[in-house]
């Protein structure tokens, strides 16, 4: 046979009576209201958020005026609380880029370009191509230039356009010197060719005079 043990029974504690849910009262066309929503006056900030035609983030109600805002159920309500100041359409804010002038005027002058700035090679930060295309531009763009404006001829124009795709000049300024000093040069070489020729037309004639001389006397004296 079997030995039973008496059972142990726990303690049982009792439960606490649950709370009782009433359903809030019905308004006129059967919404619920609530005391929270009756305070977050989201009727109020729709209808101004229409009538100014805007969202209603930027509907701002008078905290201080919150049951005389919350009485107004109407367009025509909202309207005059508008009038009189207690709803207001805030402004667009706005992202200002004062920090961003001022950092940028800051980089013109210099500052903040440093090692630590630096992202990049120098070949990727200023491709060597991109400023060589830049400077080719530049020259051939004055050189052009001076040739409609008849300041060059074709001949020279053509060799200084060689001689900056060999990369004689460096600048704008460099070749523009350069321009010059070949102008002064070619003038000067037609200077001297043209005093030559003169000397040479002046010593022909002098010659020439100096031989008709020399025939007269002996004209002469053939004649005695």
């Amino acid at each position: 046979f079997w030995l039973k043990r008496p059972l142990r029974l726990q303690p049982v504690t009792p439960l606490a009576p649950l709370p009782v849910v009433c359903d809030p009262p019905l308004l006129a066309g059967g919404r619920a209201s609530s005391r929270s929503d009756a305070m977050s006056m989201t009727l109020q900030k729709r209808l101004a958020a229409e009538i100014k035609k805007c969202g209603r983030g930027r509907i701002w109600l008078d905290p201080n005026e919150a049951n005389e805002i919350s009485m107004a159920n109407s367009r025509f309500n909202i309207r005059k609380l508008i009038k009189d100041g207690l709803i207001i359409r805030k402004a667009v804010k706005m992202h200002s880029r004062s920090r961003v002038r001022k950092n940028l005027e800051a980089k013109r002058k210099g500052r903040h370009t440093g090692i630590g700035k630096r992202r990049g090679t120098r070949e990727a930060r200023m491709p060597t191509k991109v400023l060589w295309m830049r400077r080719q531009r530049v020259l051939r763009r004055l050189l052009r230039k001076y040739r409609q404006q008849k300041k060059i001829d074709k001949h020279i124009y053509h060799y200084f356009y060689r001689h900056a795709k060999g990369n004689a000049y460096k600048n704008k300024r460099v070749l523009v010197e350069a321009i010059h000093k070949m102008k002064a040069e070619k003038m000067k070489a037609k200077a001297l060719a043209e005093q030559q020729e003169a000397r040479k037309e002046k010593a022909k004639l002098q010659k020439a005079k100096k031989a008709q001389k020399k025939e007269d006397i002996l004209r002469q004296q053939g004649e005695k």
